[in-house]
């Protein structure tokens, strides 16, 4: 699939409220083949259509468990609260904290055009309500504070240090499974 172009938070299609999708034909499979592409690329966890210019009602996130596509995606129960810090492709190296539900129920429909419900929480739920708010025109700057910009330096040592953690604890899990068949 292609890598499509991330648009950034000055270009106005962000503001706008995208359209529902009235047919899944090929051409939304593309669109969201290629927007799971375009996620990866840039390391997010959750892109919405209209970050790649496009004014239609899909997302595609990725908590961890693999790609998930939700086409006109609403969110029917929200409960609790959660505050954490939060950063978009569409603003390169800007985090900032949003409060947000820590339990939501999104009704969407699946790539094969199956209604279906996911109940999320925690990190779920926060990628879901950003994606959402995209939809609607709504930049997580919008909702929030102790915004702050990083340098492409302070990024590069972030990742090398979580790099860095992740490979120490592959080790340690290496070292505790040759104990366990001693």
């Amino acid at each position: 699939m292609a890598i499509r172009n991330v648009r950034y938070d000055t270009d106005e299609v962000l503001r706008k409220r995208s359209r529902e999708i009235e047919e899944i034909d090929n051409k939304i499979r593309e669109l969201a083949l290629d927007m799971i592409d375009t996620m990866y690329k840039y390391d997010g966890v959750g892109l919405a259509a209209p970050q790649v210019g496009i004014l239609k009602r899909i997302i595609v996130i990725d908590p961890g468990t693999g790609p998930r596509v939700l086409i006109n995606p609403v969110i029917t129960k929200k409960s609790g609260s959660q505050t954490g810090e939060e950063g978009c492709l569409s603003s390169p190296n800007v985090f900032g904290n949003v409060d947000r539900p820590k339990t939501v129920t999104v009704e969407y429909f699946d790539i094969d055009g199956k209604k279906q419900t996911i109940k999320a929480e925690d990190l779920e739920a926060v990628i879901l309500c950003h994606e959402i708010d995209h939809l609607d025109g709504i930049l997580f700057l919008d909702k929030a504070y102790d915004v702050y910009k990083l340098s492409d330096e302070e990024i590069e040592a972030a990742k090398r240090e979580a790099e860095e953690l992740e490979r120490k604890e592959q080790e340690k899990a290496k070292k505790n499974k040759k104990c366990k068949r001693k």
